[in-house]
């Protein structure tokens, strides 16, 4: 229900533009995001968007990296800019049917993104993306 495209290998401060076929439900799609795995690294949230548009990003990708959701063609993406090796990873793309709720301090509420993996229930197979220097 999510498959990635677009990965390769690229020069330091290369660009590369990855692409998910998202065949979800989009009535019950609360938000998308890409992650990345590096090795010996665990899962870590890039960039995120919610269905009314929300974005988050991780600080490491501020500024060089941007997510797209177009609804009307079914895919999300991510534009990478000034690429370096230490974005070298396999680079997911998943998705959350339902609500998510934080709780903090006692206080719940729902989220319109997340970077958390927990999040996600739905995950493509990846693609891999290798920066060289």
């Amino acid at each position: 229900q999510l498959v990635e495209s677009g990965g390769g290998s690229v020069q330091a401060g290369g660009s590369l533009r990855l692409s998910c076929r998202v065949s979800l439900d989009t009535y019950d799609r609360a938000f998308m995001a890409w992650f990345r795995q590096a090795p010996d690294k665990e899962r870590e949230g890039v960039a995120s968007i919610g269905k009314d548009g929300d974005t988050a990003y991780a600080e490491s990708v501020k500024g060089r990296f941007t997510i797209a959701l177009d609804n009307a063609k079914n895919t999300l993406d991510l534009q990478m800019n000034s690429l370096t090796p230490e974005d070298t990873g396999v680079y997911y793309c998943a998705g959350r049917l339902g609500k998510a709720t934080h709780c903090s301090g006692g206080k719940c509420s729902t989220v319109p993104t997340s970077l958390r993996v927990d999040d996600y229930n739905y995950w493509g197979q990846g693609t891999q993306v290798t920066v060289s220097t």
